[in-house]
């Protein structure tokens, strides 16, 4: 389901060499090698719009992780698309990447900054993620383990926001936060959690497209698309369900129709 107010999220078909984008525009994998993965959204993201992927595959034997981030530039005006999005994208000017780490992601900041980041991070049960003036649900930010063995222990370790950021199934986003100077700040968004503003004094007033390297041990994401405002009646129906239930194979035993099954169980 889309965002009220916003298209569906989806990948640019310009994209690096080594990307394969599926017929949907919502799942991109990096085919062979470790480089040239570099993917764009397929539309500039409005203001306190939320470009978010989900890792699908990992592949070992690779150093380094998925990056995101914002640029300036049209994809279409774009000679060749970069090896790298760091640093040759970077180097084209008015881009701004940022390296995602298994488990240092978050941005310094003033004591302001930390103390609302604490309370924030304290409070990861709030139904919705605030940055600045956006306000996004946060149930589809959040990764979710598949049902099978183990799924559960997967569970706490997302609630509690312990998952490496760089995990299979880990959500990570970006988007912009416009600022009273006209300019915008760059913000990252993790499992639900927000690292702070990752680059300020973004050109407000100009396009901003999303940015996914799809780099070394990342080998495929997919789109996740996010409701923004008050949840739907599905999203409210899902909720009610999982807080009655130990786990979420306890599902198969409801008496419910096989879609709200799958829907509650794997988002």
């Amino acid at each position: 389901m889309s965002a009220a107010g916003h298209p569906p999220t989806r990948f640019h078909r310009i994209h690096g060499a080594n990307v394969c984008v599926d017929p949907s525009g919502t799942q991109a994998t990096r085919v062979e090698s470790f480089a040239n993965g570099v993917c764009f959204s397929r539309q500039p993201l409005a203001p306190g719009q939320i470009f978010l992927v989900e890792i699908e595959e990992k592949e070992l034997g690779w150093c380094g992780h998925l990056r995101v981030g914002l640029t300036a530039h049209d994809p279409r005006s774009l000679e060749t698309v970069p090896e790298y999005s760091l640093p040759d994208l970077v180097n084209l000017g008015d881009t701004w990447v940022f390296a995602i780490t298994r488990n240092h992601n978050r941005v310094a900041q003033d004591a302001a900054g930390e103390e609302a980041s604490a309370r924030v991070r304290g409070f990861l049960s709030d139904p919705y993620l605030l940055i600045e003036k956006v306000r996004i649900p946060r149930d589809k930010l959040v990764g979710r383990s598949r049902p099978g063995r183990y799924s559960h222990l997967l569970d706490d370790l997302y609630r509690t926001n312990m998952l490496p950021a760089t995990a299979r199934r880990s959500r990570i986003g970006v988007l912009f936060a416009p600022q009273p100077d006209g300019t915008a700040d760059m913000h990252i968004v993790i499992n639900g959690e927000d690292m702070g503003p990752s680059a300020r004094g973004l050109p407000g007033s100009r396009p901003l497209y999303a940015v996914v390297d799809i780099f070394a041990s990342t080998k495929s994401v997919r789109l996740i698309q996010v409701e923004y405002g008050f949840p739907s009646l599905q999203t409210l129906c899902r909720l009610a369900i999982q807080k009655h239930i130990a786990h979420r194979l306890d599902i198969d035993g409801l008496d419910l129709p096989p879609l709200l099954k799958n829907f509650c169980k794997y988002e």
